[in-house]
């Protein structure tokens, strides 16, 4: 076993660290109170802590992630091997302080410290220095052209931390509201990603520090970066869009694990390395081979043939986990892969692969395959929910936004051109099956689970295949434009077929009850063809097939009338008896109308009026509104007398809203002398009326009065209203009658002539 100069020390301080934590995880689970343990392993300065509860699986789950950086830590204090050290030069010396100096800053904001923002300016200096003398110790192992793009990406990143810190330290952002900021994010990860490849290389680092920086460089991609997370929910729910970043920062410690090796390798002699050339596939017959290549390009060549040169789109579950949990780098190169395997760039890795067939290059080419594969198929069989804030990034409008959509993008505004990414996924399953069928490794070179991939692959594919047959077809936009859209020329007026209709009730979460819900992207013959089946169900009515089924009759009558001849009578019939019902109800309030007494004026007025038909009203209440155009005055429902009330421009009178209105309405010149005789109340009070329409109506049940005003006279008006139940022998049983007599008149003093319970 190989000693390092400080392993026990270290060994010891990692053990403490973990031991601690237990310990914190203990006694939070016993008090109820995790936060200690939260502040230690995840939120040092507890930016979070106010969201965290007394919950089991958070402890279960901070442990783990804290042995991660006790191991972590174990790295970093160890030291290099013991033994003689690496004689190396002042550069070399200098990289090793550099980095040796980087792993300080780290470790600094683990300390529960205030933010100090001038820190961050310290650290892109040392990180300058580190970048120049990786240019300069490099120079004998790695060929100039890599080493310059290190350089110039290292530093440019560099300047884009620096002056996004003064930035945002001035309030400032040079970059704020730019769309190619992206570019400046990848920045970091191209110039590690290049160095790395020159790490590998060169025998003064080991296979296990660039593997440390391979794992780094996919944590970086998984953070969030500076995308702002908003979470809602009760106190007791998990805010997990909260807690992922601190989460993901707290085991995202390979990075320091790479910084520290990497200066520890510097003073360790390296034990020579043989190189050994890699072991190639024995060349096959090329028409095999060749099918694997074109694959691929099967699907990419119809989608471009539409115009469309991506593989997902925008609209997909995986991209929107990409989103909403990564920040703009990670978008960015899933952007490109998109865009690579869209156009058919796979079939340029199989290319290469057989060309050269490396048992490495072929064992990541058909994993890659698989890989891509399966994305192809969970973006196809999961339910797209995307919502984009601002503008679509990076995709173009003209493809992926409904024609008239507003921002910010919902699901249901994000088209899904171009075929199937199924199609995708079983062309590139079926490569990867040819190369893992022609190139395999023999028994003494296969690696563990050689059988199992195969396996797992041949059922995907099988899966795959019944999936992709299936057309895709058009899917029908349930959202009707709203009335007012159509009025203000925002929309088409739109109406909706039978099936469409059908479809519709079959989508989202307010389905159909009974029947199976659909997702919204479910192509309409797919719905259809479910409700064909039903029909056949309901036209047989077989009591065994319908008990075999689980379902009941009755409750498809209804949802299937539009597409099912069978339930469509059912529901005719049953319509003709509603109709016929209520045309028996309407001429039986007809006739108890016109059964009443007529109102014989004992003066002569200037227009009376008897309502031929019955009136109803949706909730008791005739209202004028007559506003000026300022704060409407709210009228009193629940007048002392019971029938009416007033103020300008507001006249309300109180009826029973389960009863027919028999109504008359006259209008005087002067004042008619009072009656009371046959009526249960009779109050009058006091109009102001701004616009001389003095017209009740009912919003809600449509019930419109014609115009009490004289002549369109505007001013004061006195309000005679006359009510009294009528009895009927009839369906309706009994009924009201409603006498209003209007004339000019000032005073706004009510007067009840006669109220009678």
């Amino acid at each position: 076993m190989r000693r390092h100069r400080f392993g026990r020390l270290a060994a010891g301080f990692a053990a403490l660290y973990l031991a601690a934590v237990i310990v914190l995880a203990v006694v939070g689970l016993v008090t109820g109170d995790l936060v200690p343990l939260w502040r230690v392993v995840a939120d040092p300065n507890g930016y979070t802590a106010d969201q965290i509860r007394a919950w089991p699986w958070l402890a279960a789950l901070l442990v783990p992630i804290a042995a991660v950086q006790a191991w972590a830590y174990r790295e970093v204090l160890r030291g290099r091997l013991r033994g003689e050290p690496a004689r190396n030069g002042r550069e070399v010396r200098l990289l090793r302080a550099g980095l040796y100096a980087m792993v300080g800053y780290v470790l600094a904001w683990q300390l529960p410290i205030p933010y100090l923002w001038w820190m961050s300016l310290v650290a892109d200096v040392i990180e300058l220095a580190v970048i120049w003398l990786f240019f300069r110790v490099l120079s004998g192992t790695t060929r100039r052209w890599p080493r310059v793009l290190m350089l110039v990406t290292g530093t440019l990143s560099v300047v884009h931390d620096v002056v996004t810190t003064i930035g945002y330290e001035t309030g400032n952002y040079l970059f704020s509201g730019q769309n190619w900021t992206w570019a400046l994010d990848i920045l970091w990860s191209l110039w590690l990603v290049s160095l790395l490849v020159a790490q590998a290389r060169d025998p003064r680092w080991s296979g296990a520090t660039v593997r440390a920086g391979v794992i780094a460089v996919l944590f970086s991609l998984l953070s969030s970066g500076s995308m702002s997370i908003v979470a809602f929910g009760s106190p007791d729910e998990v805010a997990w869009k909260l807690l992922i970043p601190s989460l993901m920062g707290a085991v995202s410690v390979f990075a320091l694990v790479w910084w520290a090796r990497s200066a520890h390798d510097l003073g360790t002699l390296q034990p020579p390395v043989p190189r050994t050339e890699p072991g190639r596939a024995r060349a096959r017959w090329w028409p095999l081979p060749a099918v694997a290549i074109v694959l691929p390009l099967v699907p990419a060549a119809v989608n471009l043939a539409q115009g469309v040169p991506f593989w997902l789109g925008p609209k997909n579950v995986l991209g929107d986990v990409v989103r909403e949990y990564t920040g703009s780098e990670a978008a960015a190169y899933w952007f490109a892969l998109d865009l690579l395997v869209g156009v058919g760039a796979p079939a340029v890795l199989i290319l290469v692969a057989v060309r050269r067939r490396t048992r490495t290059l072929l064992r990541a080419t058909t994993l890659s395959l698989f890989l891509l594969g399966g994305a192809g198929a969970v973006s196809a069989f999961t339910s797209e929910h995307s919502t984009f804030f601002g503008e679509l990034w990076l995709y173009p409008e003209s493809l992926y936004v409904e024609p008239g959509a507003t921002v910010p993008y919902e699901g249901a505004q994000l088209l899904s051109p171009g075929i199937s990414p199924l199609w995708y996924a079983l062309a590139l399953t079926a490569s990867g099956l040819i190369l893992l069928l022609l190139y395999a490794a023999p028994p003494a070179h296969r690696v563990r689970g050689h059988v199992l991939l195969a396996g797992l692959a041949s059922v995907v594919i099988l899966c795959l295949l019944p999936a992709a047959d299936t057309a895709r077809g058009p899917v029908t936009d349930c959202a009707l434009p709203e009335p007012w859209e159509i009025d203000t020329g925002e929309a088409e007026p739109r109406e909706l077929t039978a099936e469409q209709k059908f479809v519709c009730s079959l989508r989202g979460e307010y389905g159909a009850r009974g029947l199976h819900v659909f997702p919204g992207t479910t192509p309409d013959q797919v719905v259809l063809a479910y409700g064909r089946r039903l029909c056949g169900v309901h036209t047989r009515n077989d009591p065994r097939e319908l008990a075999r089924l689980k379902i009941d009759r009755a409750s498809l009558t209804y949802p299937l009338a539009g597409i099912c001849p069978s339930a469509a009578t059912i529901v005719q019939a049953a319509k003709t008896k509603q109709d016929q019902e209520i045309a028996a109800m309407q001429a039986d309030a007809q006739a108890m109308c016109d059964a009443t007494p007529r109102h014989r004026p004992r003066i002569r007025p200037a227009r009376a009026i008897r309502m031929k038909e019955p009136q109803w009203t949706d909730y008791g209440v005739l209202q004028t509104y007559e506003g000026d155009g300022e704060e409407e005055t709210e009228p009193d429902l629940d007048p002392g007398n019971g029938l009416v009330s007033s103020a300008p421009g507001v006249l309300a009178v109180m009826t029973h809203s389960d009863f027919d209105l028999c109504v008359t309405l006259e209008t005087y010149t002067r004042r008619p002398p009072v009656e009371t005789k046959g009526w249960d109340k009779v109050v009058e009070v006091g109009y102001y009326s701004p616009g001389g329409e003095i017209v009740l109506y009912d919003n809600l049940s449509g019930t419109e009065l014609p115009n009490l005003a004289l002549n369109g006279r505007k001013g004061h008006y006195r309000i005679r209203v006359h009510y009294a139940w009528f009895p009927w022998k009839g369906e309706a049983q009994s009924g009201q009658r409603l006498l209003i007599m209007a004339y000019p008149g000032k005073g706004d003093k009510e007067i009840v002539h006669r109220n009678r319970k």
